[in-house]
């Protein structure tokens, strides 16, 4: 993507605590679309993946999502019934916890990168920080079409660094 740039921020992120609250700052060079997609992804975020209130998936999925990460199938139906029983709601919240490196968007895709603690399965006592993507198609109805990230396949059922995620809830 042409506004893909690698910032100070980005080679700083290993420094950056779990903790820390994301601020979303929208670029003045996105057109009014694009920044309505960027903010309803980021809505998304919080309302379903982060709160986990996964009853809300239609407001914001394509019946046909399509899911580009090879431990979950595709389909909006789908994504509600593995996300259901994974941990229980809980209040959304007006920020991204994950620590948030960039957020973009252009046409209709939008880009996250965020820092992602996890554990060396080789040497299980080197914990790193890798930085993580998840990227989106917003279809002309302005809903997620397609989702992609760059996981390998999960050890028990778990994304890499799974372990830390709760580490996002405080």
């Amino acid at each position: 993507m042409k506004r893909l740039t690698l910032t100070l921020a980005a080679l700083l992120v290993a420094a950056m605590p779990l903790s820390a609250q994301t601020a979303v700052q929208v670029s003045n060079s996105m057109n009014a679309q694009e920044q309505a997609n960027l903010k309803m992804v980021l809505d998304w975020w919080r309302e379903v993946i982060q709160a986990r209130h996964v009853e809300l998936a239609d407001k914001y999925q394509a019946e046909t999502y399509i899911q580009h990460n090879p431990n979950l199938p595709s389909g909006r139906d789908t994504f509600v019934n593995f996300f259901k029983t994974a941990r229980p709601p809980k209040p959304v919240v007006d920020h991204m916890k994950m620590p948030v490196v960039l957020i973009t968007a252009e046409g209709d895709r939008v880009v996250i990168l965020s820092a992602r603690k996890v554990r060396d399965r080789a040497k299980p006592d080197h914990v790193y920080y890798i930085t993580w993507f998840d990227a989106f198609r917003i279809d002309d109805k302005g809903l997620i079409a397609e989702h992609w990230d760059p996981s390998e396949m999960w050890v028990d059922g778990k994304p890499p660094g799974a372990e830390f995620f709760p580490e996002w809830d405080n």
